[in-house]
């Protein structure tokens, strides 16, 4: 079972482990990245409890944002490959690093209570899956996801 699973199927209760998805620290981490505003949590609170991360989140500017900062670090086709329909392409905690850049990720990690490489190889492994999930058709949805809750309903759905 890949990682989004176990974290979606937390979500509907399947898992058993006591954690929602809603509360597990890194989904609700690369949630609020892929949110236009980085907040607006399915667990409460305006920025789901991240803090001052969940405005530095916000402010890579969703999934369009993260898009862009693929595309200017010459790893867009990682990028492409997981909105699109075929393969996903691998991301390097390494290369995740140069995209988010070591203060994003220094504060994802604190979050974490994780070391920043720890955190990017989480990150690494569900960002491509997640965002795979969240662009069933092959293309980024117009107007990008919505906020934490918009986006948590989405993979509602797509169960």
């Amino acid at each position: 079972m890949s990682l989004i699973d176990s974290l979606l199927g937390a979500m509907s209760g399947a898992a058993g482990n006591g954690q929602s998805a809603a509360t597990n620290p890194l989904l609700q981490i690369a949630l609020s990245m892929l949110a236009n505003s980085g907040a607006g949590s399915a667990a409460g609170g305006a920025n789901g409890g991240l803090g001052d991360l969940g405005s530095t989140l916000g402010g890579l500017g969703g999934l369009g944002g993260l898009i862009n900062a693929f595309q200017r670090n010459g790893m867009g086709d990682q990028m492409q490959s997981w909105i699109g329909t075929g393969q996903n392409m691998p991301i390097s905690p390494d290369q995740l690093q140069q995209v988010l850049g070591q203060g994003t990720l220094g504060q994802i990690a604190q979050q974490l209570g994780l070391s920043p490489q720890a955190s990017a190889s989480g990150l690494s492994e569900l960002l491509p899956q997640l965002i795979d999930r969240l662009t069933p058709n092959g293309q980024a949805p117009q107007g990008d996801l919505g906020d934490v809750a918009d986006i948590m309903a989405r993979l509602g759905q797509g169960r």
